[in-house]
């Protein structure tokens, strides 16, 4: 119960910082990844400050024998660079730079009930059932 608690106010503050910072606005999104024409650099300062936030604070809790709300800590293990890895960065940025979302501000955006933002997200829906289909469960 805790834990879910916790994800919820996590997911709150998150879902809120995407919206003030302007993560949330294709044409805001698309204006950053845009550097050869009029590029609006204003996200790079959003990144920036989310790596100065998260960086000392990540270093600090690791500090910790185990986290708050749970038994131990789960660290990514150092995986190779292959071609399901390179194509799926490749879909993700060429989806996020011709439609301006990622999954985190798309997922934001569904309150809005805007039909192109329901649209992209039922397509990634669509995409994440096709890739369990194909992929299967263990690539989790």
């Amino acid at each position: 119960m805790k834990q879910s608690f916790a994800a919820l106010i996590v997911g709150l503050v998150f879902g809120v910082g995407l919206v003030l910072s302007g993560m949330t606005s294709p044409d805001k999104v698309v204006g950053f990844l845009d550097v050869f024409g009029e590029w609006d650099p204003s996200l790079a300062f959003v990144m920036g400050g989310a790596v100065l936030t998260y960086a000392p604070i990540r270093l600090w809790v690791l500090q910790r024998d185990k986290p708050v709300l749970d038994t131990s800590f789960e660290e990514p293990v150092g995986g190779k660079i292959d071609a399901p890895l390179l194509v799926g960065a490749a879909v993700f940025g060429v989806g996020w730079g011709l439609v301006g979302f990622c999954p985190g501000p798309a997922i934001v955006s569904v309150g809005t009930a805007v039909q192109p933002v329901l649209l992209f997200v039922a397509c990634m829906g669509g995409g994440m059932a096709l890739h369990k289909v194909m992929v299967g469960a263990e690539s989790k």
